[in-house]
């Protein structure tokens, strides 16, 4: 084997080695986000209340609770996914539905990694980088389309008089607020990791193709040539003959 072609062989090789262990561990990363982009849309702690409230409660995407009162401090729980009527604001709706296409993005992208075994690794991995983008999209709109539903009446009772749109009020942004802002930062991560393990893949394609081009020509340079050959044996036998 030609010096070239060893090396060509040893960098595949170690390339090899190290994409596998980066891919597994974006996957693995990848199904961890799609789990908390599930608990962002369902859990109903996006905001909540504080001690300086006129009343309990919180509120999610599409399901909140709120209290009677401060003595009572028993909650009265509506909305649901199903029913988009009960949601209480324009705002909360469009924020629903692009946490749900985010949710649905995700998913289909874990659904991609059987892709692995019948497609090119490349077009896979971009694949699921444009993906994960536009779930970050998604998010960056839902986060963004929420507080604009804040002046709802609804929310307005329990964080007071005060609140308005983008103006919470007395009330406090809870834990799934804060952990769909860092889903965002984590799509963004692992589409821009997808998109490097992509290029990488079309670049040691080309890198073989060239190295196999190399070896080929190498080979053609070093074998003799049956004319000439011929040729020399031709003269061989007519000095042997003289």
């Amino acid at each position: 084997m030609l010096p070239s072609q060893e090396a060509s062989k040893i960098y595949h090789d170690n390339y090899m080695r190290n994409s596998r262990a980066i891919g597994v561990l974006w996957a693995i990363f990848t199904i961890c986000f799609a789990i908390i982009n599930v608990v962002v849309f369902i859990q109903p702690y996006w905001i909540g209340d504080s001690v300086n409230t006129p009343q309990a409660g919180y509120f999610g995407l599409f399901h909140y609770c709120v209290g009677s009162g401060a003595p009572s401090r028993e909650l009265s729980c509506q909305g649901t996914f199903s029913d988009f009527g009960s949601i209480p604001s324009g705002a909360f709706k469009a924020a629903t539905f692009f946490v749900l296409l985010s949710m649905v993005l995700i998913l289909g992208c874990i659904a991609c990694f059987a892709l692995f075994f019948f497609c090119n690794t490349a077009t896979v991995y971009k694949t699921c980088a444009w993906m994960q983008l536009l779930c970050a999209v998604c998010l960056v709109l839902g986060c963004m389309i929420f507080p604009d539903g804040w002046d709802a009446e609804v929310v307005r009772d329990m964080c007071g008089e005060e609140t308005g749109k983008y103006t919470l009020g007395n009330c406090s942004v809870r834990w799934a607020y804060i952990l769909a802002i860092i889903g965002i930062l984590d799509a963004l991560i692992l589409s821009f990791l997808a998109f490097v393990l992509g290029n990488r893949q079309n670049d040691l394609l080309l890198d073989e193709v060239k190295a196999d081009n190399k070896g080929n020509r190498a080979q053609s340079c070093s074998s003799p040539n049956p004319r000439h050959v011929q040729f020399v044996s031709g003269e061989e036998r007519s000095e042997t003959a003289a």
